[in-house]
């Protein structure tokens, strides 16, 4: 017998996922464990294995699709097996409806009995809740659909995209006659008063940015301050490790310098190695340090986690952020690699800023901003000498730490930046 392989819960609260790439076709060969499809979430890429050994019968979306969890995505058996069609809810069956207190008691059958008798010349719709996720429920009203009128083809009756255009499409056409391309132009939104635009979609890991951005800056009372340290010296010292790190095939940057600074800092002021629990009125201090960095990606900003960073050397700190860094650029790092973080590191100079105003990541207390290193004036002991100088931008939720608190942390971390010593070296 034919089996139907669904899409699995994907963890992390996720619903839904857009089927990338398919790796097998119709009619190949699959082997048990083997990687049949990429499917993309809102965080990574996540590479989904067979539960079965077979022949693909059938794939159930398209590349591009967007599929809700619980849906069949492939169908496995037998070569030359009857093909078993994949389930739709069906518009003719009553759904429960669904409230927030659970399922709403359907009418008494009397109830429905005398509505039999004398139906309405033009029956409507009840107007109860509407299973729509927002992108969806963005787009009726970008092509002004009502989604009171439609009957969702999606999961327990959920109403999906393609739904929505279809609708879209029979509003615009004329009996016998195609809708023409200025309507379609002008429902979907795609001009202005002023001339045409482009609208893109916010969605996947854009759309998963802006809820942690709004969410951080509606919660979290943001502070800022900015200073600058001299690492003249630290620059002297990365340049004496650099041969190291080359016979460790290491490629050495400043922001293992900083992660250790930092963390030193943290041990003295560990307020801001900490989070705040609302509901129980409470400060978590953190007794471990794991370090953010946050890493430009060509689909958006992503925070991978480097994880107890005060047991750690330098080399092992750069090795393991280049790792890191390249699995979040191929969006194929691991969801635990995203989470557990104490404290965040944003280095906006790798691109040219000098400063900055980052927002905190939520749940966390503080996040400091890295500018580019400059060559600046500045007097040594009575005397003008050209140094090296890196600015540094430093947001701190002003609930939990007070400003006074924030400077002495900032000069903790200048002062380990500006005399490095052993403490940033190996053992």
């Amino acid at each position: 017998m034919a089996f139907e392989f669904k899409l699995p819960d994907l963890g992390e609260g996720l619903t839904e996922g857009e089927i990338v790439k398919w790796l097998v076709k119709t009619g190949d060969p699959i082997e048990e464990g083997q990687v049949f499809v990429q499917v993309e979430t809102d965080k990574a890429v996540i590479e989904i294995p067979s539960p079965k050994k077979g022949v693909v019968l059938k794939l159930g979306a398209a590349e591009g699709d967007t599929v809700q969890v619980g849906s069949v995505i492939i169908v496995i058996g037998k070569e030359g097996e009857k093909v078993p069609a994949i389930p739709k809810p069906s518009p003719e069956q009553p759904r429960p409806s669904v409230g927030v207190v659970g399922e709403l008691e359907e009418a008494p059958e009397e109830e429905e009995a005398k509505k039999t008798e004398t139906p309405p010349k033009k029956p409507s719709l009840p107007k109860g809740p509407v299973l729509a996720v927002p992108m969806v429920r963005r787009l009726a009203k970008d092509l002004g659909v009502d989604l009171q009128t439609l009957s969702g083809t999606g999961p327990q009756g959920r109403i999906t995209k393609e739904d929505v255009q279809k609708a879209a499409k029979e509003k615009e056409r004329k009996p016998g006659e195609a809708a023409p391309v200025e309507k379609a132009v002008k429902a979907a939104g795609k001009s202005d008063p002023y001339g045409y635009v482009e609208r893109v979609q916010l969605r996947g890991m854009r759309r998963t940015i802006a809820q942690a951005m709004a969410k951080s800056k509606a919660t979290i009372p943001h502070a800022a301050g900015i200073d600058e340290a001299d690492i003249t010296h630290l620059v002297a010292l990365k340049a004496r490790a650099k041969e190291r790190a080359a016979q460790k095939k290491v490629h050495l940057t400043f922001l293992p310098f900083v992660m250790k600074a930092v963390v030193a800092a943290l041990q003295e002021h560990p307020y801001l190695n900490s989070s705040l629990d609302d509901e129980m009125g409470e400060i978590i201090l953190k007794k471990y340090y794991n370090l953010g960095v946050a890493v430009d990606t060509k689909d958006g900003l992503m925070v991978p986690v480097v994880k107890d960073v005060r047991t750690k050397n330098i080399f092992q700190l750069a090795q393991e952020l280049a790792g890191l860094s390249e699995k979040a650029r191929s969006r194929t790092i691991d969801l635990a690699d995203l989470k557990g973080g104490t404290f965040t590191l944003t280095n906006f100079g790798a691109m040219g800023g000098i400063y900055g105003f980052p927002i905190i990541h939520h749940p966390e207390v503080a996040i400091l901003g890295l500018g580019k290193i400059m060559e600046k004036p500045l007097v040594v002991d009575g005397k003008i000498e050209i140094r090296k100088v890196l600015p540094l931008s430093l947001s701190f939720d002003h609930r939990v730490v007070d400003g006074a608190e924030a400077v002495r942390f900032m000069n903790t971390v200048i002062e380990f930046l500006e005399d490095p010593g052993m403490i940033l070296l190996e053992e």
